[in-house]
């Protein structure tokens, strides 16, 4: 039922192999490729190759969307390099092509990618994908903007968009994230 699907994981460049970052990067990535899902990343260091690392030890291919503006070699781990020229257009295509996305620790580049996909399954310019952020690190970013208050008539320009807890799912064990996107993705 999962074969060919597509999962997206956002995460920091920062760890290293060894740390418990990197580590649970690692065991979600294996958690995914073992429910039969190809699994994606930026393409780079620490969590994203960590991920594809996983991948790669059941037989999946891993998929890195990279971006010339960094101007980095993908990482070892990456199978097919899905190359942009910009970040945005490699953010547009990361949504695009995957099917759910699971979000790690990371910075503002982690945030971005969040914001945007949930943003686009929020307001309904794509079509519904689960979104799972792994542990409680983007918990209180999501609480926050679950009460952004709507515009006055905007609903007559779209659908109203879902509350938070309709569109993002928290998981505390990366068997938990594979678990969810499997049974949010067979609905």
């Amino acid at each position: 039922m999962n074969d060919q699907l597509r999962i997206m994981v956002f995460g920091s460049h920062s760890p290293m192999p060894g740390e418990p970052d990197y580590e649970e990067a690692l065991e979600l990535g294996r958690e995914l490729a073992a429910a039969g899902f190809d699994v994606a990343s930026g393409g780079y260091g620490g969590t994203m190759e960590a991920v594809l690392e996983g991948a790669a030890q059941h037989n999946r291919p891993g998929y890195g969307y990279t971006a010339g503006i960094f101007r980095a070699a993908p990482n070892p781990a990456v199978a097919h390099d899905i190359p942009s020229d910009s970040l945005l257009g490699r953010i547009d295509k990361m949504i695009a092509d995957c099917a759910g996305f699971v979000v790690l620790k990371g910075g503002t580049g982690t945030l971005l990618e969040l914001a945007a996909c949930w943003e686009m399954v929020n307001k309904k310019m794509v079509a519904a994908k689960p979104i799972v952020c792994l542990g409680d690190f983007w918990r209180p970013a999501v609480e926050v903007l679950t009460g952004e208050p709507s515009i006055d008539g905007l609903e007559n320009l779209r659908p109203i968009a879902a509350s938070a807890a309709e569109v993002i799912s928290f998981a505390k064990t990366p068997a938990e994230a594979a678990a969810i996107m499997a049974r949010e993705l067979r609905r």
